[in-house]
């Protein structure tokens, strides 16, 4: 089915027993969007995602992938779309290429479609020289690559990858994500991925911040830094050796957090001489405001009030 919409999510809830796992949610993904979906633990990512591909079935609600209901069609619902889990499973006791085999032949594909889509997959992630290699003697890193490799050689319209870069190296974890963002410009795959990091979610195009079985907040990664401009103070190089009770009989702060060796206060709002009263309490600080993050705005938004104060 042709369709602009790839994921159209209805009121979406999922319980296990007594714990509700997502809540009344809905969420749209159009093609070439990259959403970033981050939050606590327990917070109900992983299950979206698992809902979204199939792997569990709403208690109430509706997924429609590709214009597709899941509970109707799953089948052709599946067909344009490619998933890679937390726990992603490869055979290791084969070769790069006959993985790919495996997955690309699970999805029906003949040898005249999967060998040269498999070639140019391994290519494009950097594998192509590893083909023949036997899977059991790749580094992790390279193993996360072949995962995707395998969720992409049917060449899906939609990409659910879940904490992908979990337990690999800073520096394969920037090229794996060179490689989403390379998939969603060049062939326009809509992508939607789980992620603890602030740093990885602040590439998407929108993030999604999930608590309790909800998305709570959304918006680009600039739109959410900006709900908390002109309210974040850094105290740099301090470590723990200010005190934050002395901090905290100043009525504008709100919260202190570290950072490092850094401290950010967050204040209730735009405050232009708090600075001056800060350095006054403390001469050697250097405290001066900065532009905040999205850990800044994550934090505030755990916080009990649900999302920080606009």
């Amino acid at each position: 089915m042709n369709t602009n919409t790839l994921v159209d999510l209805r009121d979406l809830k999922k319980s296990f027993g007594p714990i509700t796992a997502v809540s009344n949610l809905s969420l749209t993904l159009k093609p070439g969007d990259l959403l970033g979906l981050t939050g606590p633990d327990g917070a109900g990512k992983t299950t979206l995602i698992r809902l979204m591909a199939g792997a569990m079935t709403p208690d109430e609600g509706q997924v429609i992938i590709n214009g597709y209901p899941m509970e109707r069609n799953p089948d052709l619902a599946r067909e344009g779309l490619g998933y890679l889990s937390q726990n992603f499973s490869l055979y290791e006791d084969l070769t790069v290429l006959e993985n790919i085999r495996f997955f690309a032949e699970v999805r029906g594909m003949t040898a005249k479609r999967w060998l040269p889509r498999a070639m140019e997959i391994l290519t494009f992630v950097g594998l192509v020289e590893f083909k023949d290699r036997l899977t059991g003697n790749l580094s992790g890193g390279m193993k996360q690559k072949l995962g995707l490799a395998s969720a992409l050689v049917h060449q899906p319209q939609l990409l659910l990858l879940d904490e992908p870069t979990g337990g690999i190296d800073p520096v394969t974890r920037q090229d794996f994500w060179q490689l989403i963002l390379r998939i969603v410009a060049e062939e326009g795959v809509g992508v939607i991925v789980s992620t603890p990091h602030m740093d990885e979610v602040a590439r998407c195009h929108q993030v999604a911040m999930m608590k309790d079985g909800q998305i709570v907040l959304m918006g680009s990664a600039r739109e959410l830094r900006s709900s908390l401009t002109n309210r974040i103070i850094e105290i740099p190089g301090v470590g723990r050796a200010v005190d934050r009770e002395k901090l905290y009989t100043l009525p504008e702060i709100e919260d202190i957090q570290s950072f490092g060796e850094n401290l950010h206060l967050r204040i209730r709002k735009s405050s232009p001489d708090l600075v001056q009263k800060i350095r006054k309490l403390f001469p050697d600080s250097q405290a001066h405001q900065i532009s905040p993050t999205l850990e800044d705005v994550f934090i505030a938004f755990m916080e009990d009030r649900g999302e920080p104060n606009a």
